[in-house]
């Protein structure tokens, strides 16, 4: 019996050429990630105040307007909560730098610490104590900033390099604004540019999942926000009542930790609980009696949250798990900084309607 000839594998030239465009394209985008990311940042921030021109349209006021109006509420509240809170928040900063020391020496002596780690830990949080003191007054809050950034960068260089990286200086945070001012403004914006950058046999699909991620993208940043304010409220307003120091800190910190599910609220705690412990409040003197009270505070609000803000803002609205949203974060993050943390879960959203239409795809043939 004559053998078989082997099966020969034959790559055509096309193939290889289709190979190589794909491969360029990669690098291209690599090398342009800094515009990507401005340009996806964007597209979320126009996506996001959507909702607003919509309502805005209800009462017959023009997108333009509509889009104006959102945008100069939105500089007022950002320029209100700098010039009235930053203040009392580097001041209250400053004063728990200051308390890093009394909270270390307050860890049970089951707990060991390096002396060398703890002398090190109070003598940066002592700089960085008399730096922000020295001009928490609001005449100085010009050179705030620039005396801060010099004490920071020297143990944070990293954090800062992205940063820069991130926003690119203050042309790409212009762009950004720019951009996304004239996206919010056309009609269908984020469709048209859609249009030019996706292939013409892909279009319409690539814009009929954009629609359907576009109001849940919009509707996420919205309550993440939502979120953030009601959770930092609650717990500057239970630590007031229960006369924790610096409040005002730790209710910013659990505000800005709320973007992380599941742990955010736990890292939140951590500070409050060890300044409770150290400190004392008004239902008891320093120890594990204030220590628990305020874990109860904590635990109070996080069962709030969990329970009824949580669910309606990313289970039902984007549909994303806690778990996608973890490794979208971390994965986010590494990969652009701090405008890739801020893209992450948008794009989990879309990549998350995407898989769904696979699998709906894949139902449909086996059926």
């Amino acid at each position: 019996m004559a053998k078989e000839a082997p099966e020969s594998i034959s790559i055509s030239t096309g193939t290889l050429i289709r190979a190589m465009l794909v491969f360029l394209f990669f690098v291209m985008l690599f090398y342009l990630r800094d515009v990507l990311l401005v340009v996806l940042t964007a597209v979320v921030i126009a996506s996001a105040i959507e909702p607003l021109t919509v309502w805005f349209k209800r009462f017959h006021i023009p997108r333009l307007v509509g889009v104006l109006v959102t945008y100069i509420i939105l500089t007022i509240l950002f320029v209100g909560v700098f010039y009235i809170f930053v203040p009392s928040l580097l001041s209250d900063t400053a004063n728990f730098l200051r308390a890093v020391p009394s909270l270390l020496d307050a860890v049970p002596s089951p707990v060991t610490v390096e002396p060398r780690s703890v002398l090190q830990g109070a003598s940066l949080a002592q700089t960085l104590s008399e730096g922000i003191q020295s001009t928490t007054e609001p005449s100085a809050l010009s050179a705030v900033f620039t005396d801060l950034s010099q004490i920071l960068s020297s143990f944070a260089k990293g954090f800062w390099d992205n940063v820069s990286v991130v926003f690119g200086g203050i042309v790409s945070f212009i762009l950004i604004v720019v951009l996304s001012f004239y996206l919010a403004v056309q009609e269908d914006g984020v469709a048209a540019f859609l249009r030019v950058v996706t292939p013409e046999k892909r279009e319409e699909y690539v814009i009929g999942l954009w629609r359907r991620t576009q109001r849940k993208i919009g509707y996420w940043i919205q309550g993440q926000i939502l979120l953030a304010v009601l959770v930092g409220v609650l717990v500057y307003l239970g630590l007031m009542v229960l006369g924790v120091k610096n409040a005002l800190f730790l209710a910013a910190l659990a505000a800005i930790l709320e973007i992380i599910p599941l742990f955010g609220p736990v890292i939140s705690a951590i500070p409050g609980i060890a300044i409770a412990y150290a400190s004392g409040t008004f239902v008891s003197g320093a120890g594990v009696t204030s220590a628990l009270v305020i874990a109860g505070l904590y635990l109070i609000i996080q069962q709030f949250e969990n329970h009824l803000i949580y669910p309606l803002v990313v289970k039902k609205i984007i549909g994303v798990p806690p778990m996608v949203v973890i490794l979208a974060l971390i994965i986010g993050f590494q990969l652009g900084g701090f405008l890739g943390l801020l893209l992450s879960v948008p794009l989990a959203a879309t990549l998350m309607e995407y898989l769904d239409d696979v699998q709906k795809r894949k139902t449909a043939t086996n059926s």
